[in-house]
């Protein structure tokens, strides 16, 4: 669109008078964008959110949809201790003052025994044979009679004699068979 004086004039008058910017364009013919970047290139007064909004409420007094709970939310670990407790490390000794005269007697470190893991169960290993079979699909996928072919493969080739004739047909045997 060319933005000619009275065009720009027009556009001042609508904005002055408090229309929407779709409403601009659609009177000017030109879209709601193209109103939007005009006023901001003439340096239009700035439009008031279209959006409404009450008075903004402070956070602090909006109740929170999920209320914290007081204290911990799950009991310490039994191998933690207390905050007096020394850590159950059993190669690390704590000192929580420099020690005195003579050594200082340190209590012998708690036994610490290994978990057994889950024993996860394998599945079976599937024997393939040797010779790669044929991957020509017979039936249809998705149902309980899908399968392949697993015939022996060509070499070079992942079907089957039979399947590797319909799979690679030669250009000139298709020129044939058009004729």
């Amino acid at each position: 669109m060319v933005w000619d004086d009275e065009t720009i004039r027009h556009l001042r008058d609508l904005w002055t008078q408090g229309h929407s910017t779709a409403e601009i364009g659609r009177r000017l013919g030109v879209s709601k964008n193209a109103i939007v970047g005009k006023a901001h290139r003439l340096d239009l007064d700035a439009r008031p959110s279209p959006i409404r909004r009450d008075a903004a409420k402070p956070a602090t007094e909006r109740p929170s949809p999920y209320p914290r709970m007081a204290g911990p939310t799950l009991p310490p670990l039994a191998s933690a201790g207390g905050p007096s407790a020394p850590l159950a490390t059993p190669h690390v000794q704590v000192l929580r003052s420099p020690p005195a005269i003579g050594p200082r007697p340190v209590a012998p470190a708690p036994a610490v025994t290994p978990v057994p893991r889950a024993v996860m169960p394998v599945a079976p290993i599937q024997v393939r044979r040797s010779a790669p079979s044929c991957c020509w699909p017979i039936g249809e996928p998705g149902t309980k009679t899908f399968r392949f072919c697993d015939d022996a493969s060509v070499a070079g080739k992942p079907y089957c004699d039979e399947h590797a004739k319909l799979a690679y047909v030669k250009l000139r045997d298709r020129k044939e068979d058009a004729a």
